[in-house]
């Protein structure tokens, strides 16, 4: 480091420690670079990645705008380090379910999901989805996760007694509609309600809607049903 170089700063005022090692007081550095995230997610979710410069995100968080480059040499690892940070969107499903009311269960689900979209950074997914590759694996991942908990909410909500459904699909339908709806929305905007798709769900599994048709006996094939290995020309 050159002379008179700035050297980053502490809240307290303290410096770095000599030889570029860690800040002089983990404890108080360790709060100011969840500081620095926090608000970095909220401006980023506001304005956009690259319409927000570190010196906004430094006046947010109240710190010097060094101790962000301090921790976050280049803006693009500041962005990854709130990906990465981002809570899961694991709903406890006892907190949801109403045994053998699949629509409330569902209704209450994605109440709850519509809740999470609030925080600032969860917004970040879908307004750099399209420009950072992280944010987009991200997204592939809570949608993966999102699938297994409308799967795992509709199971546990349907009767003994119900007809076969087909349960797959209609949690990738209903993971779709709630992905869209959260991606569709702007920065101060609700989430519109979702009563009438919840309810022609719920009315289309418990007919039993999509179920498989009854398995053919071995060493069968129906018409236009290719044998196991052969290529379809």
């Amino acid at each position: 480091m050159t002379a008179g170089a700035a050297v980053p700063q502490g809240t307290s005022g303290r410096s770095a420690r000599p030889g570029g090692g860690c800040p002089a007081d983990a404890g108080e550095t360790g709060s100011a670079r969840d500081r620095i995230l926090r608000a970095a997610g909220e401006l980023f979710a506001e304005s956009g990645f690259d319409a927000t410069p570190t010196s906004r995100v430094a006046e947010r968080a109240g710190v010097p705008k060094g101790l962000v480059h301090y921790y976050f040499r280049h803006k693009p690892d500041l962005l990854a380090a709130i990906v990465e940070r981002l809570p899961d969107e694991l709903v406890d499903h006892r907190a949801v379910v109403v045994p053998g009311d699949v629509a409330e269960s569902l209704r209450r689900l994605v109440a709850e999901l519509d809740a999470r979209l609030g925080v600032g950074p969860a917004r970040l997914l879908w307004r750099e989805a399209d420009r950072h590759e992280a944010v987009r694996a991200a997204l592939r991942r809570r949608f993966a996760r999102l699938v297994e908990q409308v799967r795992g909410v509709i199971a546990a909500a349907r009767p003994a007694s119900a007809r076969r459904a087909d349960v797959d699909s209609a949690a990738g339908l209903l993971a779709l509609a709630v992905s869209y709806r959260h991606a569709a929305v702007g920065p101060g905007e609700q989430v519109g309600p979702m009563e009438r798709e919840l309810t022609f769900l719920a009315d289309a599994l418990a007919l039993g809607a999509g179920r498989a048709p009854p398995a053919r006996p071995a060493g069968r094939q129906g018409v236009g049903t290719p044998a196991p290995g052969s290529v379809i020309r």
